[in-house]
């Protein structure tokens, strides 16, 4: 029997559909995981009014985590909108779930400046004519501590049906591999888990 201190002696490569549903879960619980995560690091650096840097790339992270949960993939396990409404929260949490798409995309764009929109205009003097030319800016509305709590807050509820989820593949995954005889389970590719950390 193998100790559950130290793990087990080998692990092999599952690779049929519930497996990689499974592994797509768990990548889809991993991308929650890191928008809450950026999401207490943004309050606490609008707290102080942080570096904008920072603020932004924090931000920029998880805009493009969360859209990526909602990426069906092959085997379907995206998050939907329907899991969105699911989730219970008052308000418009659809309407919500929609402006953090859009916002993803405004951040991600590679054609677009996501903080000042600029133009360029002629500026002319008192008799009409062109005296030189201005380059004008216009910053785009601050990120508030409002738009990141509800956006933890999506986070979180749909972190707890993600987790639901992979109890339940995790079960169906088990079972399958628990079916497999030793020689079946001997052919399959073994994951390199690497060299536990020594103290």
């Amino acid at each position: 029997m193998t100790n559950a201190i130290d793990g087990p002696a080998t692990v092999r490569r599952l690779a049929n559909p519930a497996a990689q549903a499974l592994a797509d879960l768990a990548s889809i619980f991993n991308d929650l995981q890191t928008v809450l995560r950026c999401c207490e690091h943004l309050v606490e650096q609008l707290a102080g009014r942080g570096d904008d840097v920072v603020i932004e790339g924090v931000w920029t992270t998880a805009l493009i985590s969360y859209a990526r949960c909602f990426t069906g993939g092959n085997r379907g396990m995206g998050l939907t909108e329907k899991d969105v409404e699911a989730t219970a929260l008052p308000g418009e949490v659809l309407e919500w779930h929609k402006v953090l798409r859009r916002l993803r995309k405004h951040y991600a764009d590679p054609g677009q400046n996501p903080r000042e929109r600029f133009e360029v205009g002629a500026a002319t003097g008192p008799d009409g004519k062109v005296s030189g030319i201005a380059i004008t800016s216009t910053p785009q509305p601050p990120l508030d501590e409002v738009t990141v709590r509800q956006t933890g807050a999506l986070a979180y509820r749909l972190s707890a049906l993600v987790d639901e989820r992979i109890t339940e593949h995790q079960q169906r995954v088990l079972s399958a591999a628990s079916a497999m005889s030793p020689e079946e389970l001997g052919k399959l590719q073994l994951i390199d888990l690497g060299e536990p950390a020594r103290d």
